[in-house]
């Protein structure tokens, strides 16, 4: 089995590879190829753009923004585009990004270095412990991009709008809380589509094709994955759900 087939092989078989410093993530219906930055796990533990230890604010999010502002937050915020265009253009709300991969937040973090934001904060945590870091009823609306499918069976609840995930949604959301979800990849949004009824939410907009839908295209902010997969032809699927 020549490297290349090998390569293949294992990103088929699980969304996150490593070979020496490259890190190979499944994001929508492409590999993204992710170079591990020597020294951004130091650089995120010195950025005052980052809130370490976030458990220790759960419920008190406002003494980090020092107001009462609705907050919303994005988890898989990747490089930030998407957060720190919604933060610059709403400032009368506060946002968070929540970011696993330290190479990619380090990105987010030099935007912010050139263009700082008061109502933006990253996270550099795994989206599981997002009930550990906000209380009851403290976001008002959570916003998924583009994340990653895990397309093998075993590893569905690790899927971020999985009935798994939407119980821990559930946790933080305010009663009138939203969650907006966009991917490229059909099969995840089938899956997406098929986990409301089980876990008790509700379908208030849906479409399999965003860019020729007018009226859920108006105010859409998009990432750099839907520029490039769209640009590519690929259909945009999104849904707006509540409970």
């Amino acid at each position: 089995m020549n490297g290349t087939h090998a390569l293949n092989m294992l990103l088929y078989s699980c969304t996150h590879y490593q070979e020496n410093d490259i890190i190979y993530i499944e994001k929508g219906t492409e590999v993204m190829r992710l170079r591990n930055i020597s020294g951004s796990r130091e650089v995120i533990a010195g950025s005052k753009y980052v809130v370490h230890e976030p458990q220790e604010y759960k419920g008190k999010w406002k003494e980090i923004f020092g107001n009462d502002r609705p907050i919303r937050i994005e988890i898989g915020m990747g490089k930030g585009r998407f957060i720190m265009d919604l933060a610059r253009m709403n400032p009368g709300i506060n946002y968070v990004g929540i970011e696993k991969y330290s190479s990619v937040l380090l990105r987010g973090i030099q935007k912010m270095e050139t263009d700082p934001l008061p109502n933006l904060y990253f996270i550099r945590m795994e989206a599981e412990e997002i009930a550990d870091v906000f209380g009851k009823e403290e976001v008002e609306r959570i916003y998924l991009n583009f994340s990653d499918p895990w397309p093998k069976d075993r590893h569905a609840k690790r899927r971020l709008p999985s009935r798994e995930f939407l119980h821990r949604y559930d946790e933080i959301l305010s009663k009138e809380g939203v969650i907006e979800f966009k991917t490229d990849n059909h099969g995840l949004f089938q899956f997406a589509l098929g986990e409301l009824d089980p876990a008790g939410w509700h379908l208030e907009q849906m479409t399999e094709d965003l860019h020729h839908n007018e009226e859920m295209m108006e105010g859409n902010i998009m990432t750099e994955y839907e520029e490039r997969f769209s640009a590519m032809g690929n259909p945009i699927y999104k849904y707006v759900i509540s409970r």
